[in-house]
């Protein structure tokens, strides 16, 4: 074998051997590329699966929270009072009449709807056709009767509207309120002007301010001072009563036979209880005097029950030693 010949088998072996050894090795490399390949995938996958999951629930949050409350088939008419209904206007939410609605004195209008949640028919919690006077911004709210369906009507007369609101000299705006529980928006929006037109030839109607509490003007009042004596004629009248019981005790003693000797006798007995008893009644004439006079009612009191006190004591002992001889037969 030439030289020539065993290089290129011995070049062979080597390529046999290097590919024997390497060819595992590549293997697995590819294995392990492909299982990384794999689980990118499957990565991927995953994450734009749960991506279109949050969209559906994030859409679903979204037409939750946009949903409104609104209303259609709308119309509103003016009804006679012989009940023939007049021209009736289509109404929307979106944009309001042009023209006002004309309501004379014996006439009605008829406002007929259909409420909607997100453009289903229900029936909503408050359903109100509200008028507003422009001038002063007073507001009169008129309830429609809802059914299930959502259908909806409401009449108004002139006789049911307030007086300011005959005596406007502008159009009253007339709006729908909806509204309900939940997270639905509520619906107010003006729809219609209404032009009220009264009779011509009878007096308008009185408006009234009515009763309001609050603040009112300070009323400056100046009382009389307390009178510091009674009439003259009582006076008078009750001194001459109280001087015709001094001849009246006398006469009375005469005719019952009082005995003056005996004060001598009752004064030794009982000396501080007689003098005392008949000092306390002394006394207590003098306070009704000063009372009359100038003393106040807290002045009196007390004074009084010091008297009272007194009396007591003394007419105790000073009665009982009368009492005494009255059993002893020296009387």
């Amino acid at each position: 074998m030439s030289s020539g010949s065993w290089t290129s088998v011995h070049w062979s072996f080597q390529s046999l051997v290097w590919e024997g050894a390497c060819f595992p090795a590549a293997l697995q490399l590819r294995r392990a590329t492909g299982n990384q390949r794999h689980k990118t995938s499957n990565a991927m996958r995953f994450s734009q699966s749960f991506a279109s999951t949050a969209l559906l629930f994030l859409a679903a949050g979204l037409a939750q929270a946009a949903s409104f409350w609104g209303f259609d088939e709308g119309t509103v008419s003016v009804a006679a009072k012989k009940g023939s209904e007049g021209v009736k206007h289509k109404l929307s939410q979106r944009t309001p009449l042009s023209t006002p609605v004309a309501l004379g004195t014996a006439d009605s209008v008829k406002v007929v709807l259909t409420a909607k949640d997100n453009g289903k028919g229900k029936r909503p919690h408050q359903a109100f056709v509200v008028l507003k006077e422009q001038d002063s911004g007073l507001e009169a709210p008129f309830p429609l009767t809802v059914k299930e369906s959502g259908k909806a009507v409401v009449q108004i007369a002139q006789k049911d509207l307030p007086v300011q609101f005959l005596l406007s000299e502008k159009p009253l705006k007339a709006s729908v309120v909806i509204a309900s529980f939940g997270s639905a928006t509520g619906l107010n929006t003006p729809i219609f002007d209404i032009e009220v037109k009264t009779d011509p030839s009878a007096p308008l109607p009185a408006y009234e301010k009515p009763l309001r509490y609050g603040k009112q003007p300070e009323i400056s009042h100046t009382f009389k001072s307390d009178p510091k004596n009674p009439p003259k004629v009582i006076s008078l009248f009750f001194a001459l009563a109280v001087l015709a019981t001094v001849p009246a005790l006398f006469i009375g003693w005469a005719l019952l036979g009082a005995n003056l000797n005996n004060l001598t006798k009752a004064v030794g007995a009982a000396p501080l209880s007689h003098p005392s008893f008949f000092g306390s009644i002394v006394a207590m004439e003098f306070v009704f005097f000063m009372y009359y006079t100038s003393w106040n009612l807290f002045q009196v009191l007390p004074v009084i029950g010091v008297v009272s006190v007194v009396t007591v004591l003394s007419g105790t002992r000073a009665l009982g030693e009368v009492q005494s001889r009255r059993l002893a037969g020296e009387l």
